[in-house]
């Protein structure tokens, strides 16, 4: 990763608490931690992974679950995938950009919808994996496809605003979210056009352009895109 978001300073200035954002890090730290204490994490899947993991294969019927493992509807599976990791760091890294971005895009979006959003981008994620690799029977796990509509949300709200980043993993810079962000995206379509199998980048641009579109709609009434930070300050104070 060529940089690590820690911080933006961006205050929430319509809800009193991110309650959706902690509960969904919540909510994937403890299932992951559940399966690290159980032994289940790894290079191989556990039984539970194979379940509710998003297949492609499985989704367009050229490929069938053993009867072990066919639990629940393959609907299920667009959602269920994103509270899903492979290891420590899988998680690490959505649950960082989750963390540092997801505050604001609740605050904009407010507490339902946020969550609403965040499910729908996942979702997003799968069919766009699906569409272009609609043979595989790899599983696709983990919340990037949410989490790539979180940053897209995030830059068509909040530009302008500065956000603490370690580029490298060790240098600390103070850079506009516009440059990181725009950055981020960039990579993301590039590798899908590389064709990196090891990364489902497809799922990412499914989640981002589901973000952006998202944005469009969910989006709490009056709140602006591309604010300047100091105009949503004002605009917060004059508030009632």
């Amino acid at each position: 990763m060529v940089f690590i978001p820690f911080y933006d300073g961006n205050r929430l200035k319509r809800i009193r608490f991110q309650y959706v954002t902690l509960g969904l890090i919540a909510a994937e730290t403890l299932i992951w931690l559940f399966f690290e204490a159980t032994g289940e994490t790894g290079a191989y899947l556990s039984a539970f992974e194979i379940v509710y993991g998003f297949i492609p294969a499985v989704a367009n019927d050229y490929a069938v679950l053993p009867a072990d493992y066919a639990k629940v509807p393959a609907a299920l599976t667009y959602v269920s995938y994103a509270f899903l990791h492979l290891d420590f760091w899988h998680l690490l890294g959505n649950m960082l950009f989750l963390w540092v971005f997801g505050d604001n895009v609740e605050d904009a979006f407010g507490h339902a919808r946020f969550l609403l959003f965040f499910l729908l981008c996942a979702a997003a994620g799968a069919l766009s994996h699906q569409f272009l690799m609609p043979r595989s029977e790899a599983t696709l796990l983990g919340a990037s496809a949410a989490v790539s509509g979180v940053v897209a949300a995030y830059l068509m709200l909040h530009p302008r605003v500065r956000v603490w980043v370690l580029v490298l993993g060790r240098l600390p810079l103070r850079l506009p979210a516009w440059l990181l962000l725009a950055f981020w995206i960039g990579f993301q379509f590039t590798m899908l056009a590389l064709g990196d199998e090891e990364v489902s980048y497809a799922a990412h641009a499914g989640g981002i352009v589901a973000g952006a579109l998202l944005t469009l709609v969910l989006r709490g009434k009056g709140v602006p895109l591309f604010a300047d930070p100091d105009e949503a300050a004002g605009e917060a104070a004059a508030g009632p």
